[in-house]
């Protein structure tokens, strides 16, 4: 009996730790974004605490010139969340069918993808680029949203939970003349409310922080995302720490808003992805 305490409070100790090390780095950051110019990386806890970060930041950064940030904030939340819900639709529809259909082929996709998944998105940067700008799609959403349409991440995923779903409820609907189409945004995907709130969480926070593809197709301010204008408003050679801090922060905050709202469908979806 005693020993199981020991092990427990052992066990606490070691979690309490990991916790401090994980929280410590954004702590470090939320504080040095309020944090006086002068003493910005010279302390942990800085002695005193402005809004001159954030002030310079909404006047216009370095250059001082209003911007679009409402407009830019829309901008990311519409490319965002649309490319989010096509990579999670198409997702959905290839994951059913590795998982749930037979046909010729399907292991040699089921290992191309897991195969894809080993290279870098970089190395198809530049061919991606081509198509959109012979497309005439240059300096639009559609640059933005359509070449983030597919995630084999997201494919791979639902593929693994699809698999956990007995065949049986799949060969009821069937029985009662249900398409493909129907079990799945019917029956298939109401049972995996779990790992689709990990998938989106996921596949949100990697497209509202993507930097280098959006800064590539976009050319006017109409278009600018949020991570582009704050990219903008520092120097080539930065020099700016208290602000980056401040801009940091206000990129995480939507995703942590998220991650409270879907936390407990969170937790279920990550301790089946542990199993």
């Amino acid at each position: 009996m005693v020993g199981s305490k020991k092990n427990l409070t052992f066990r606490y100790i070691i979690a309490f730790a990991l916790l401090i090390v994980m929280v410590f780095p954004y702590l470090y950051m939320v504080l040095n974004s309020f944090a006086d110019w002068t003493q910005v990386d010279k302390k942990i806890v800085p002695a005193n605490f402005t809004l001159r970060s954030y002030e310079w930041l909404f006047s216009g950064g370095e250059a001082g010139i209003a911007r679009p940030w409402l407009h830019a904030f829309f901008n990311s939340v519409i490319v965002s969340t649309l490319s989010t819900a096509l990579m999670m639709a198409t997702g959905a529809m290839v994951a059913f069918a590795l998982a749930k259909m037979e046909f010729k082929g399907r292991n040699f996709i089921n290992n191309a993808v897991l195969f894809q998944m080993f290279f870098p998105a970089i190395i198809l940067l530049i061919p991606t680029f081509l198509i959109v700008q012979n497309a005439g799609l240059y300096d639009t959403y559609m640059a933005m949203i359509l070449p983030k349409a597919l995630s084999l991440w997201a494919v791979f995923m639902y593929t693994n939970f699809f698999r956990a779903i007995p065949d049986t409820f799949i060969e009821a609907a069937k029985l009662d003349g249900a398409s493909n189409f129907q079990i799945l945004y019917k029956i298939v995907l109401p049972m995996s409310k779990s790992i689709t709130t990990v998938v989106f969480l996921f596949l949100f926070m990697e497209r509202w922080t993507e930097l280098l593809w959006d800064m590539i197709v976009v050319r006017s301010d109409s278009m600018l995302t949020l991570n582009v204008l704050l990219s903008q408003m520092f120097g080539p050679y930065g020099g700016y720490p208290g602000p980056m801090y401040a801009a940091s922060v206000l990129l995480t905050v939507p995703i942590i808003i998220l991650f409270l709202c879907f936390s407990k469908q969170f937790k279920e979806g990550m301790q089946f992805t542990l199993k």
